[in-house]
C-alpha cells in the first residue's frame, strides 16, 4: 500500500503551479536541423552580452537551459564553432539559425536559443543578464 502523504496548508499553493513540460522540442529556419530537450533547468533569461548579440545579429538573445544529458539533435547536424574562451556555439550550416551554446564551466547543461522552440512563447524570459553590454 502506498505511504499516504498530508498536505499542509502552508504547501496547497504548490498543487497550483503548473509542471515544466519535460520535452522542448525545436529547430532552425530551413527546418534541416531538429532537436530536443528535457525540462527546463532554470526559467529562460535574455543575455545582453556583445558576444550573443553579435553571434545572433539581434538587440537581445533569450536562453533556455536544459540538462546536457536530455539534448539531443534529431535531425541533421549543426556546425559548431569556439566562440570565445571555452565556449563553444552551434548554428545551422544551411540557413545560419544560433542554436545553442555550451561552457566547460558548465559541462551538465546546454542553453537552446528560445526563438527557435516550437513553442517559443512559452515559457517567458524572466531575467536579463549582462545588462553592462546592453544597447540603448
Amino acid at each position: 500500500m502506498p505511504a499516504i502523504v498530508r498536505i499542509t496548508d502552508n504547501q496547497r499553493h504548490l498543487l497550483a503551479r503548473p509542471m515544466p513540460d519535460p520535452a522542448l522540442t525545436g529547430r532552425c529556419f530551413c527546418g534541416a536541423i531538429r532537436y530536443r530537450g528535457g525540462a527546463a533547468l532554470y526559467p529562460p533569461t535574455f543575455c545582453h552580452c556583445e558576444s550573443c548579440r553579435r553571434v545572433a545579429g539581434a538587440h537581445v538573445v533569450a536562453w533556455i537551459t536544459v540538462s546536457a544529458d536530455s539534448f539531443a539533435f534529431t535531425q541533421g547536424s549543426p556546425v559548431e564553432f569556439n566562440s570565445s574562451g571555452r565556449v563553444f556555439r552551434s548554428f545551422c550550416g544551411r540557413c545560419g539559425t544560433p542554436l545553442t551554446y555550451r561552457r566547460d564551466e558548465r559541462p551538465g547543461q546546454i542553453d537552446i536559443t528560445q526563438s527557435t522552440l516550437d513553442d517559443a512563447a512559452k515559457p517567458a524570459p524572466v531575467d536579463h543578464i549582462y545588462m553592462e553590454d546592453a544597447l540603448p
